[in-house]
């Protein structure tokens, strides 16, 4: 290998666009890591992307990207019913694989990634990193010491909306850069705003509280079809799910991906105890100091990130850009991270047991940790 990560983005779609080639290619970066190689299925798509982002190749598939032989890691940036299959075949080719988030949509998935990964060497780092914020550092610090006293309940989620649809950087041209179709977030498998929203908000929750033990569920199809550009989108994938989870005596959790509709001013998480309330930068109404947060008022949440510096702060999707420094990181300087692809298989067990309680009408005890 050479002195720094030479990485294969696979996918150029929307999170490639705005911000792996964005973050990654900048001049401040290159002493660390360069994308290499892009793949797309749409070959013109990887092509303009190539061309745009002076990335040296181009393929259709990602089977030809390693067989080129010219990366040491990819970042998985395709839709996440594929994310297991393409790191799988990452891992077969004894490359490191950064996954976006989610890393897969099953826990069984999950295991033998990592095992796989484990046998081979390969490292192996999810999104979303969200313990790497200090802020949530911060506040398991608080809540470990007892700040909130005993713990009673906690609440985190998100809401599809139009999100999605409304890209228009990269939804509302002609060209192939700007004209990508957002049908996959609604279809099964991989699609749902669990996998692909709430996932930030419960990384987030069980980094500070630690594993959960249970999950209960209702879930399903709430909006049927959605309009992109004239074209009606169908929905097979559940876009409306609420759930409990049980953290042990007594101690709950309300998380929620929904179509639409989210509880207002809620922070990630809110967290309530017998002694008050955390929610988001505050606890009991008052903001929680710690290392970063004049960096996250001035540039949002992602300012205090560890390598997000300078025009970084400025740019979009740097947490991304963030994760990806992790596996480089942990490439170049054998530093573990804690974007782990443990604490991202626990998570995505939660939906996959969720998903079984809605169809099966009963708890579901779960069986891994991090």
């Amino acid at each position: 290998m050479s002195d720094y990560v030479r990485l294969g983005i696979v996918g150029a779609g929307s999170i490639a666009l705005r911000g792996h080639f964005p973050h990654l290619t900048m001049e401040d970066v290159r002493d660390r890591v360069r994308i290499t190689a892009v793949c797309d299925p749409v070959l013109e798509r990887a092509q303009a992307a190539a061309a745009k982002f002076d990335v040296p190749a181009a393929y259709a598939t990602m089977e030809a990207l390693l067989e080129a032989g010219d990366v040491d890691a990819v970042s998985i940036c395709s839709p996440i019913g594929v994310h297991y299959e393409q790191g799988m075949l990452a891992v077969e080719h004894g490359v490191h694989v950064h996954f976006n988030k989610s890393m897969c949509t099953t826990v069984d998935e999950a295991d033998r990634l990592i095992d796989a990964a484990r046998a081979k060497g390969v490292k192996l780092v999810s999104s979303p990193g969200e313990m790497l914020r200090p802020r949530h550092q911060k506040i398991k610090e608080l809540v470990d010491a007892g700040a909130l006293g005993r713990l009673t309940w906690a609440v985190t989620g998100s809401a599809f909306g139009t999100y999605h649809e409304d890209e228009a950087s990269v939804r509302s041209g002609d060209d192939p850069l700007t004209n990508i179709n957002p049908a996959w977030y609604f279809r099964k498998p991989g699609g749902g705003p669990l996998y692909d929203m709430t996932v930030y908000g419960l990384h987030a929750m069980t980094g500070i509280l630690g594993p959960a033990q249970r999950v209960t569920a209702f879930s399903g199809v709430r909006i049927h079809e959605r309009e992109f550009r004239g074209q009606m989108l169908p929905t097979d994938m559940d876009d409306n799910t609420l759930m409990v989870l049980d953290f042990g005596d007594s101690f709950y959790a309300f998380v929620y991906g929904v179509a639409a509709g989210g509880l207002p001013n809620m922070g990630r998480p809110l967290i309530f105890g017998a002694n008050g309330v955390i929610n988001g930068s505050t606890i009991n109404g008052k903001p929680i100091e710690y290392e970063g947060m004049a960096l996250d008022a001035e540039f949002g949440m992602n300012g205090s990130l560890p390598h997000v510096v300078g025009q970084h702060r400025t740019m979009e999707e740097a947490h991304v850009y963030e994760d990806v420094m992790q596996l480089v990181d942990w490439i170049l300087d054998d530093k573990p991270t804690v974007a782990t692809a443990d604490h991202a298989r626990h998570v995505i067990e939660i939906f996959d047991a969720a998903y079984r309680s809605a169809a099966t009408g009963q708890a579901q005890a779960l069986r891994t940790t991090f």
